[in-house]
């Protein structure tokens, strides 16, 4: 079994910081899920989902990380490596942003600096699963270096895979 470093838990670009969740997330989190337009969630349920990614961050090595803007401090998603259809040693990079927040490269510049954090912790590959019909999360992956592998559908419906190969 290959040993990683661990993934850089606060992250800093331009105009963006990724830092590790604090309860205080919770609220803006709800939001940002309910915007999905698949109900709504109570805070007390997301801080719980909040304790289980800084648990699985321990035991993992690997972080989803809250993005805020440098400038304003709000809260506008989460970009980081989750295992989610892969694995620990070829995790799945994944992202989401407010409506609000799409457009400005956000995406983009946040995933980069996940994706330069990967290479840190020594992995060869990244994987993301996306919906075909996210054409936005799509272009966002294209311009970081990701390739369509192929589509398959499961549970949650038909998803494109995309891989990243590290340095």
């Amino acid at each position: 079994m290959t040993t990683y470093e661990t993934m850089s838990f606060h992250l800093e670009t331009e105009r963006l910081i990724l830092r590790p969740w604090a309860e205080s997330d919770a609220a803006a989190f709800c939001d940002l899920l309910a915007e999905r337009g698949q109900g709504t969630h109570k805070v007390e349920d997301i801080r719980t989902s909040i304790a289980e990614l800084l648990a699985a961050t321990e035991t993992t090595g690997i972080a989803l990380l809250p993005i805020q803007r440098r400038d304003e401090g709000d809260f506008i998603g989460y970009c980081g490596l989750i295992i989610g259809r892969s694995t620990l040693d070829e995790p799945e990079i994944a992202y989401e942003l407010f409506q609000s927040a799409h457009g400005h490269g956000y995406a983009t510049e946040a995933a980069g600096a996940v994706v330069d954090a990967a290479i840190a912790t020594g992995r060869k590959r990244l994987w993301s699963t996306v919906g075909p019909w996210n054409t936005p999360s799509l272009r966002v992956l294209e311009k970081l270096g990701f390739e369509r592998q192929r589509v398959a559908t499961d549970d949650r419906g038909e998803h494109v895979w995309l891989t990243r190969e590290l340095p």
